[in-house]
């Protein structure tokens, strides 16, 4: 803990002697206390991607990807009741994964769709816990000028990730039930 306590000292320090040196026309940051919120944000941001890499390769191992056979933009409740299980299992059924795991029972589909669900909403939640702050604290010009290109670079890295999770998942389930009738 005094390891981490030490290098976000330092890390602070540095940020905030960069923002020292810009002159006042350069930073909106009138003092080097107000950049503390950005790196509390920044560093709990590192500690939600270390928990979607966590979870990403719980799916992975696991082999959940695609358990989930839509990909619904916005959030969406697991299925609750029986009959919805029956129903998103017999869906799962259809896609090419499940020729090579038809032993499956629906005990083991809940298992695999659990871990699928929860990496799907986690990330939801890394994405929208990025973007609030980030437009809060730019907004209010809170984030230094020379951290914008960092930060920049951080949303589309993110952003690149979730396109790459939702074509993985559309190439993992490429035949389309509906051709097959």
């Amino acid at each position: 803990m005094n390891v981490l306590r030490s290098r976000y000292t330092q890390s602070l320090k540095a940020a905030a002697k960069k923002v020292a040196n810009l002159s006042t026309s350069q930073a909106s940051v009138s003092s080097p206390l107000n950049i503390k919120p950005v790196a509390y944000w920044l560093f709990g941001m590192g500690g939600l991607v270390a928990g979607m890499v966590t979870v990403g390769g719980i799916t992975r191992l696991t082999r959940s990807g695609l358990s989930m056979t839509d990909w619904k933009l916005q959030a969406s409740l697991p299925p609750v009741t029986q009959k919805e299980w029956d129903a998103e299992f017999e869906r799962y059924k259809k896609f090419p994964e499940w020729q090579q795991r038809k032993s499956m029972t629906l005990s083991e589909f809940k298992f695999i769709y659990f871990w699928e669900y929860g990496h799907r909403m986690l990330g939801r939640f890394v994405g929208v816990a990025f973007a609030v702050p980030a437009l809060y604290f730019t907004a209010r010009g809170m984030i230094p000028k020379f951290l914008y290109p960092r930060v920049a670079l951080l949303f589309g890295l993110g952003g690149a990730q979730g396109l790459i999770g939702w074509w993985m998942v559309k190439s993992g389930l490429s035949v389309d039930p509906e051709q097959r009738k």
